[in-house]
Parts: structure tokens; sequence; C-alpha cells
């Protein structure tokens, strides 16, 4: 299902994409189920509409920042309860009748932000989001 992955990264940013073989519907749908929010954010996490707070089993919790269907969610990141908000903004794109560009954007971090673990975790985030496309 996956056709490619690419990463680009400097000391503060993190993008990570992927091309589905689904149409943007069908990756939406699946990003609004109870199971694709946990895949995007945690275990525990839904995502509300702006300015709702989502909180992860594992302490990552952020803010609703904007909310465009088959478009965007904007999101704030904190690694857990005393950490700095960083930003997050996943986008689809058509890039096909079938297929859909999956991008998540992780910057506005400061200069101890491990872009190697958040890089790994996104491109998690997009593998389990991937598999729930079915």
């Amino acid at each position: 299902m996956t056709e490619q992955v690419t990463d680009a990264q400097t000391t503060v940013t993190t993008v990570v994409s992927r091309v589905v073989n689904y149409p943007v519907k069908t990756v939406w749908a699946v990003l609004l189920t109870p199971q694709g929010q946990a895949d995007l954010l945690g275990d525990g996490a839904t995502l509300g509409t702006k300015g709702d707070t989502w909180r992860a089993a594992n302490g990552t919790w952020g803010v609703t920042r904007s909310f465009h269907p088959l478009e965007e969610i904007r999101f704030s990141w904190h690694k857990d309860a005393d950490a700095p908000k960083t930003w997050v903004d996943l986008t689809l794109e058509a890039v096909g009748p079938a297929q859909t560009k999956i991008q998540i954007s992780h910057d506005h971090s400061n200069a101890d932000f491990d872009v190697p673990k958040a890089t790994a975790r996104w491109r998690a985030a997009l593998e389990r989001i991937d598999h729930d496309v079915v």
C-alpha cells in the first residue's frame, strides 16, 4: 500500500510524508476514527474542534489549532506536562485519482528538539495510519 516515504530535516523541523493508494476522503475518514486519532496522537487521545485540548496516555498533549476537513489538521504538541509547545501540521493532498500524500510537519521547536526521534515517531504514525486505511 505504501508507494513512497520521504523525510527532510533541519535542526528544528521534521517533515515526513507518505503516498498511500487511497483517495483523500478515505484517508480523512480513517483519521477521524478513534483508532486513526490514536495512531496519530497516541492511545487515549482524541482531536476535538479548534481550541480543544487532547491528551494521550503516554503524557503527550496539545491543543487543536485548526481543522479543515479533507485538507489539514494543525495542533500543538507537548512531549510532557512541562515541555514547551511545538506545532504539528498534517496535510492531505490528492496526487492521483486514488492516491493521497499525507504529510506531517513538526516545527517551532527549541534547540534541544530531538529531530531523529520526532521523525521516527511521525514515520511510525504514518505507517499505522496507512495500515488502517483498508
